[in-house]
């Protein structure tokens, strides 16, 4: 299948030709058309599969001949990250078609994001508890919103946002086209897609595990022994970009600068980082200048980089959900990766939940 098979508006492809894209992925070819019908959908699919531009393109065709200054599609994300990747990803895209999408989260002023509301755009991206700041003062105008999309929900309930949904759900036209896209189906997010969607279709594409373009390794290892096997490893192992995973903000600190001394560019990603020293460490990483980033499970999700050969939990994740995300940033695009793992006696039931998978 091709892209001109949609009929996208002219600029809208123009901007598919500028981004190089040919053919679309499984998700977008599945979700393209019944999104571009105004249907509500539900998308699961797992990461890297090209979501972003399934409902991103279809939106930006949408408000084509719309007045623009005025918010007609609202997407919320879990995380910063995420946020600017989807925006940056809706702006690729769409530059071509002179529509505007901005971004709003916490951990930076609210000063400069009124601004930019009171310029107008006409997406925009926001992380929950952020944009309930910005209702509750009443600088955006949602009367005139036509598409609402839930971007990894099985995240947002995992990281307790589904009370701020419901709070923004209330502030936002019940006539409306709904989507939501997600990685993995927990029972609570399957309730929250019969409440918010109608009569969806529901577009799947592979099953909700890892991307069988990942290879997974286990190495077993006594906990005070993993910085000494990992340092092995990465001497041993022919590697591009490595994705460091850790269960604390203090190891992922703690690991990098370890790494660093160990002669690696390297550079940590985690909570205690003001929004400006995550963004350098993330454009950082997705250049080159660090070929390690040590993170919290604060990057599984909005780490959009095409070139990671490897990633490394050096700590198990809580849940089986929490390793397909992690290693959903290798292995992106139809290129290959691996998973390394390095695994304690204390991790053998996250494993086997792991294995099962």
């Amino acid at each position: 299948m091709d892209f001109r098979e949609f009929h996208f508006h002219p600029s809208v492809a123009a901007g598919i030709r500028a981004a190089g894209f040919e053919r679309p992925t499984p998700i977008q070819e599945k979700a393209i058309v019944p999104l571009m019908k105004g249907l509500d959908v539900m998308g699961l699919a797992q990461t890297g599969t090209g979501k972003t531009a399934a409902f991103a393109l279809p939106i930006l065709n949408r408000l084509m001949d719309k007045k623009r200054g005025l918010v007609r599609a609202l997407i919320i994300a879990p995380t910063r990250e995420l946020a600017e990747q989807i925006c940056r990803d809706i702006n690729t895209l769409g530059g071509q078609t002179r529509l505007r999408c901005m971004t709003l989260y916490g951990g930076v002023p609210l000063s400069p994001q009124i601004q930019k509301l009171r310029r107008g755009a006409e997406i925009i991206v926001a992380c929950p508890g952020r944009l309930i700041d910005h209702i509750n003062r009443g600088n955006v105008d949602f009367s005139l919103l036509e598409v609402l999309v839930l971007d990894e929900a099985d995240q947002m309930l995992d990281m307790g946002f589904i009370p701020d949904i419901r709070k923004i759900l209330k502030r936002v036209p019940r006539k409306r086209q709904t989507l939501m896209f997600s990685a993995t189906m927990p029972d609570e997010i399957r309730q929250l897609a019969c409440e918010i969607l109608c009569k969806p279709i529901t577009v799947q594409v592979g099953n909700t595990a890892p991307a069988d373009t990942v290879s997974h390794f286990h190495f077993p290892v006594a906990q005070d022994l993993k910085t000494s096997l990992l340092l092995k490893i990465l001497k041993d192992t022919d590697v591009g970009s490595v994705l460091v995973f850790t269960r604390t903000k203090h190891r992922a600190k703690r690991l990098s600068e370890i790494l660093s001394k160990a002669g690696y560019g390297s550079t940590s990603l985690q909570g205690n980082l003001s929004q400006a020293r995550r963004q350098a460490a993330l454009n950082g990483f997705r250049s080159g200048k660090f070929q390690i980033l040590v993170a919290t499970d604060i990057a599984a999700r909005g780490i959009d980089v095409s070139n990671v050969s490897h990633v490394v939990n050096y700590d198990a994740p809580a849940t089986p959900e929490a390793y397909i995300h992690r290693i959903g940033r290798t292995g992106r695009a139809e290129k290959s990766g691996k998973a390394f793992n390095l695994v304690t006696s204390d991790d053998s039931a996250i494993v086997r939940s792991i294995d099962r998978i």
